[in-house]
């Protein structure tokens, strides 16, 4: 099977945060939010993103573990599948599946109707971060085109 969904089709550099300033969970839910809300794909209204994360995450944690989480959330406020990423340098507890603190999240928002593409790119992005190499990359990259860059070379190879 071919996997054409590429992660970088659906982020860019304004959407991501090489420096999170939250110190918890509920903090660093808003932060992404409003990452996710400088793109023109999302509909700033009432909190929802991140309303819509947080209904996400009482289903049970996206961390997954290994120092990741990948809060993602289904909103009307989304016009396209929207991704962010950001990097928390001190960790956060996330209650994640390994108990570890998480120093890189990727975000996204997918409007109802778009669930194959939503379930692809969290498949993706799930798929890529196992690599200890590429959570490097990510962790030690110095600007969020070095960022993009990382996620476009992990996708060509795989």
């Amino acid at each position: 099977m071919v996997d054409t969904i590429k992660i970088t089709d659906y982020i860019s550099e304004n959407l991501v945060s090489l420096d999170l300033k939250s110190k918890n969970r509920d903090e660093v839910l808003v932060e992404l939010s409003k990452l996710l809300e400088k793109s023109e794909n999302i509909e700033v209204k009432n909190n929802d993103v991140y309303k819509a994360l947080i209904d996400r995450e009482k289903l049970g944690s996206t961390g997954i573990g290994k120092g990741v989480a990948i809060p993602h959330a289904k909103t009307e406020n989304a016009k396209k599948l929207t991704v962010a990423f950001g990097i928390s340098r001190k960790g956060i507890d996330f209650k994640s599946l390994d108990d570890e603190n998480v120093n890189l999240f990727f975000v996204f928002a997918s409007p109802n109707k778009d669930s194959q593409i939503y379930l692809k790119v969290l498949a993706r992005i799930s798929r890529l971060i196992r690599e200890e190499e590429f959570r490097t990359c990510l962790y030690n990259c110095s600007s969020p085109k070095e960022i993009i860059q990382c996620i476009a070379e992990k996708e060509t190879k795989k």
